[in-house]
């Protein structure tokens, strides 16, 4: 018989089973195994029922920037929720939200002096879309609405966050979406077209002025903005030619188009810095972001926007005609300001910068096998694409991925310890993102792991 401190879980099993409704997961799966249930977390890892350990290199989902178990952080929550656990802004302020405003405007780059907060990422996607439209209303374009946004990228799943998102696989049940989204080249130098697959620079160079092939194609008139990552997620991390975003900001201030820089993911330490776009030298007239502010802590996103964006709504009686009921959240707020004390504490940007080579050059070992065509990314933030045959870069067709993928490597890398991404919505990948107080012990094990385990799926090809 189960005590009361000790939790039943084959009764939270079958309660998962018949209850709980799993994101982005196919529960056909569950019919016969277990769902897996991670019930603690220290540092790197996490431990699920059975008291099995996993290094969490995703961070939970490219999330949990400082890692688990922080007493002090938890406990700054709760003094908050003890002293007013609940206020909107609508109309209203509260300490906290005015706090966290000023800080991240403080590391904001350029003149991004106003914070706008939303509980997500795809909440903060869209705010700044509907932002981006009115805003053009307020100044006199109002045919400016469509948004550019790169192929098989990843805005969020909200309609109009889905309507900007580049994974076409994902849209069809929910159209018809909001009209506007309009795909350009995403900048994954592996699979680069053969004009340009020789030079980063001059590809680069093809990659930023299709954005503006586009933008004439549509028409300047009727773009509002366009949305990049710093380093693209979906597909597998595709970091930036050198120059690339130079030469984006150089076309939307040709057009009168706003840069919307998406760092749902990429901001607050995943690339060694406080935001993604500085790493990269380029000022966008948005920040969008959520996930790594709180670590996880507590849920909050938003946009950071440029005073200019600002100016139109402090006059007469406009407003921005959009909010959100637990947006600036009194609790995530106070998390997110004491995950911040954390960041610099501990000088966590600084671990990633010294340490980001280091991570390389581990998962680069992965190359000796012949299942690894490439390894990309910066910082805590890495792709490792998987193709059939090393030589011709051959990928995959939609069964092996599938065997492959969901078939093996996804049971396979839970079950040696790791917990990461083997997604096939572009070519099939292998994705890292790990706490940023990880060091080289952290590195070894995930590459010895990942090392195992696609030597396995090699063989069974």
């Amino acid at each position: 018989m189960t005590s009361k401190s000790e939790p039943d879980y084959a009764a939270l099993q079958a309660a998962a089973k018949r209850h709980l409704w799993l994101h982005f997961t196919r529960h056909s799966a569950y019919q016969e195994g277990d769902v897996p249930m991670i019930v603690r977390g220290v540092g790197q890892y996490v431990f699920d029922t059975r008291g099995k350990r996993y290094l969490d290199g995703l961070s939970g989902l490219f999330v949990s920037q400082i890692g688990h178990g922080r007493a002090d952080v938890a406990e700054a929550g709760a003094r908050q929720a003890a002293e007013l656990a609940y206020f909107p802004l609508w109309s209203y302020a509260h300490p906290r939200a005015i706090e966290l405003a000023e800080r991240l405007t403080a590391s904001a780059p350029g003149d991004l002096n106003r914070v706008f907060f939303t509980t997500s990422g795809s909440e903060a996607v869209e705010s700044a879309w509907k932002m981006a439209k009115q805003y053009f209303k307020l100044t006199g374009e109002p045919a400016r609405y469509k948004v550019l946004s790169r192929y098989i990228a990843y805005h969020g799943t909200t309609h109009g966050a889905l309507a900007i998102t580049g994974l076409p696989d994902i849209k069809p049940p929910f159209e018809p979406l909001p009209p506007g989204g309009v795909r350009v080249p995403n900048t994954n130098f592996y699979r680069a077209p053969s004009f340009v697959a020789d030079d980063i620079t001059e590809f680069g160079v093809w990659a930023a002025d299709e954005i503006e092939r586009a933008i004439l194609r549509e028409g300047p008139e009727s773009v509002a903005a366009v949305y990049l990552e710093p380093v693209q997620n979906s597909g597998g991390c595709f970091p930036p030619p050198p120059g690339y975003f130079q030469r984006v900001r150089q076309i939307c201030d040709k057009y009168g188009v706003l840069l919307v820089s998406d760092e749902v993911i990429c901001a607050f330490g995943r690339l060694g810095y406080m935001f993604g776009c500085e790493r990269y030298g380029y000022q966008p007239d948005v920040i969008t972001f959520a996930k790594g502010v709180t670590s996880g802590y507590a849920p909050l996103g938003g946009m950071i926007v440029s005073d200019r964006l600002m100016e139109p709504y402090l006059h007469d009686s406009t407003s921005f005609l959009h909010g959100v009921t637990f947006a600036g959240h009194p609790v995530s707020c106070a998390v997110a300001l004491a995950n911040l004390d954390v960041f610099e504490k501990e000088d966590l940007l600084g671990n990633v910068r010294t340490n980001e080579a280091a991570f390389r050059a581990t998962l680069e070992k992965l190359n000796d096998l012949p299942i690894v065509g490439d390894v990309r990314g910066d910082g805590y933030f890495y792709g490792i694409e998987l193709v059939k045959d090393k030589a011709t870069r051959e990928t995959f067709d939609d069964d092996e991925s599938e065997r492959l993928l969901r078939g093996f490597l996804s049971p396979a890398l839970f079950d040696a310890g790791l917990i990461c991404r083997a997604d096939d919505r572009g070519d099939p990948v292998i994705q890292l993102s790990p706490p940023l107080t990880c060091t080289q012990e952290h590195f070894d094990e995930i590459e010895q792991i990942l090392h195992a385990v696609l030597t396995e799926a090699w063989s069974r090809l």
